[in-house]
């Protein structure tokens, strides 16, 4: 059996008991954190908590050689631990092909997403959001401009009056210099704005969301050009841009993200 868990938004504690059970009945337990990160928590932490090995993998380990994960799978029971929810990645998708593949039984353990958290904290309503898109570094795609798949992808959302979730560029064991174990950078959500508000508009409501899942939240909505002048504090960060807003919505907003009053609906 490969069990796929979740391991929440935030840190050691963020699992769900099914996914904390999963880990206590495994013979093996494998993780990966470079399509996504606990920043509440390391692997330390996460091995204490559990009381177990955990085996990290990087990405050629997942993608290129997964081997040793499914072997053990297919010798007794393995888990494979990722953060957020487990079936979010791609990635993750091909590893559950594989061992499906070689006859390994799989399941999957849910936990919370950034995507669910991030219509929770600003009361946004989930059916409300149209695509998704990912906001890069500007070495990480080896240009000084925002993509145009991130901005038609906000445009044409708006166009359809739905909201956009932009998840902020994550990278870890790689750097502008290729490979690098020690390198770790997270996009902000002050530098993300920036990027929108100078390639795109400026004027145009945004809305931050910093720290998910953590006992210390921070939601934000202001003009794009404003919320590139504030900090957020610690990672992880992402930044909405609202489409057409339901009154309730702006209400949220208004409440729960101090947007100033001439940026909404009346």
């Amino acid at each position: 059996m490969l069990t796929f868990v979740g391991l929440g938004l935030y840190d050691e504690r963020s699992i769900t008991v099914e996914g904390r059970d999963a880990i206590a009945d495994a013979d093996r337990a494998f993780a990966e954190f470079y399509t996504s990160h606990l920043v509440g928590a390391d692997v330390a932490d996460l091995e204490d908590y559990h009381d177990t090995t955990i085996e990290m993998r990087d990405r050629a380990g997942v993608e290129q050689h997964p081997d040793p994960i499914l072997d053990a799978a297919a010798d007794g029971d393995a888990v494979f631990l990722t953060a957020g929810d487990t079936m979010i990645s791609t990635t993750h998708v091909d590893l559950r092909l594989r061992a499906h593949e070689r006859g390994i039984e799989t399941r999957v353990i849910h936990a919370p997403t950034a995507e669910s958290a991030a219509s929770s904290l600003t009361g946004l309503q989930n059916y409300r959001f149209g695509k998704a898109t990912t906001l890069p570094f500007e070495w990480a795609h080896g240009a000084d401009v925002v993509p145009d798949s991130v901005t038609e992808t906000i445009e044409a959302n708006r166009e359809r009056g739905l909201h956009t979730l932009c998840y902020l560029d994550i990278k870890v064991g790689r750097g502008p210099e290729g490979e690098d174990p020690d390198f770790e950078e997270y996009m902000s959500a002050d530098y993300a704005a920036g990027l929108l508000a100078e390639a795109w508009d400026p004027d145009a409501l945004g809305v931050v969301v910093a720290r998910a899942g953590s006992p210390d939240p921070v939601v934000h909505a202001d003009r794009l050009g404003a919320l590139a002048d504030e900090e957020f504090g610690d990672p992880l960060h992402m930044l909405l841009v609202p489409g057409d807003l339901h009154h309730v919505e702006a209400d949220a907003l208004r409440g729960l993200a101090d947007a100033p009053d001439d940026l909404l609906p009346r």
